[in-house]
């Protein structure tokens, strides 16, 4: 059955992948996106466009939606320690000015963009949503207060609402690829050290308790994430706030994702080891037990190669100006 739905923050990497999954399953999609870091090419082809901050929702936002799936939030870490307020401005006052929108209009049904920085240091792995939570940043810590938030509005006024906590995203789905500026990510970082565009990759850490001493990540295909967001809009109940992690369950390290680049590319990346940078956990490994539970999901492509070559590919076209 069609739908419409808005997607704030679907001119980025997971909202419009989000989005275009949205237009090929044969839904009506309004794609709301200031574009700060968003791209208009980001916006599918099918999918209506209006450039706008969510803190003015309420100017499009009307009964005629059946639900909003909220992605437009900053995701840099470092940047939201040096600026708070930027982060507790948009990504909190942004959610709250979309939240009392969505009570007015009467649309009541949400998926909410969250993340496992919620968790900060972990006490054990893999993490369930049991986990304690104590963020490390200003980042994580406004992510966990709308989480908060929509727990309230679900209830206090009948919200049906899904948190989906990612891990770490990597890979593309055609022209949906990650264009951060700057880049923060290690799999994009790494396939441009194997473009040429950089001299060689920093790995912050060598000598942790893992079995090659680097950092062990859990990495998740960003159309396996945007599968699971079409799945959480059919698994939603009126007045529940259901949180689900969203991982594949296994870890590769810093190293792993080194030689999976040089396996996949066929290209050189030299290392740099460097200091350790603080904060940074041995492991972060998701249990994803609640979403393959809750929502039926199952990752169709959790092997690392699988998501380095799509990464590359998206790469390679963007480096021939193609998307």
């Amino acid at each position: 059955m069609t739908s419409r739905y808005l997607v704030t923050g679907g001119a980025g990497y997971v909202g419009g992948t989000v989005a275009r999954h949205l237009v090929e399953a044969g839904h009506e999609v309004t794609v709301l996106d200031d574009l700060s870091t968003g791209f208009a090419e980001g916006v599918p082809a099918g999918a209506e466009f209006i450039e706008g901050r969510i803190q003015d929702a309420a100017k499009w936002l009307d009964g005629s939606y059946d639900g909003v799936l909220h992605f437009a939030a900053f995701s840099q870490v470092g940047e939201s320690v040096a600026k708070p307020e930027k982060y507790w401005e948009n990504n909190v006052g942004g959610t709250m000015a979309l939240l009392a929108a969505m009570r007015t209009a009467g649309v009541r049904k949400l998926v909410f963009s969250s993340t496992a920085a919620t968790y900060g240091e972990p006490e054990s792995v893999p993490i369930t949503e049991s986990a304690r939570t104590a963020p490390t940043s200003p980042y994580g810590a406004s992510k966990l207060a709308v989480d908060h938030m929509i727990g309230g509005e679900c209830a206090a006024h009948g919200l049906a609402a899904v948190s989906l906590r990612y891990f770490n995203v990597a890979g593309a789905y055609g022209a949906c690829g990650e264009r951060h500026d700057p880049e923060s990510h290690l799999v994009p970082l790494v396939l441009e050290v194997a473009l040429g565009r950089r001299e060689a990759v920093n790995v912050y850490g060598d000598d942790y308790p893992t079995p090659d001493g680097t950092c062990v990540r859990d990495y998740i295909h960003v159309a396996d994430l945007a599968e699971a967001h079409l799945l959480a809009l059919d698994a939603m109940t009126p007045g529940e706030h259901l949180v689900c992690n969203l991982g594949n369950g296994n870890g590769f390290s810093v190293r792993e994702v080194v030689e999976t680049v040089r396996r996949v590319t066929g290209h050189p990346v030299p290392e740099v080891i460097a200091a350790r940078r603080p904060g940074d956990p041995a492991v972060l490994v998701a249990s994803a037990e609640t979403a393959r539970e809750r929502l039926g999901w199952h990752p169709s492509r959790p092997d690392l190669a699988d998501i380095v070559r799509d990464a590359w590919a998206f790469t390679q076209e963007r480096e021939r100006g193609r998307v």
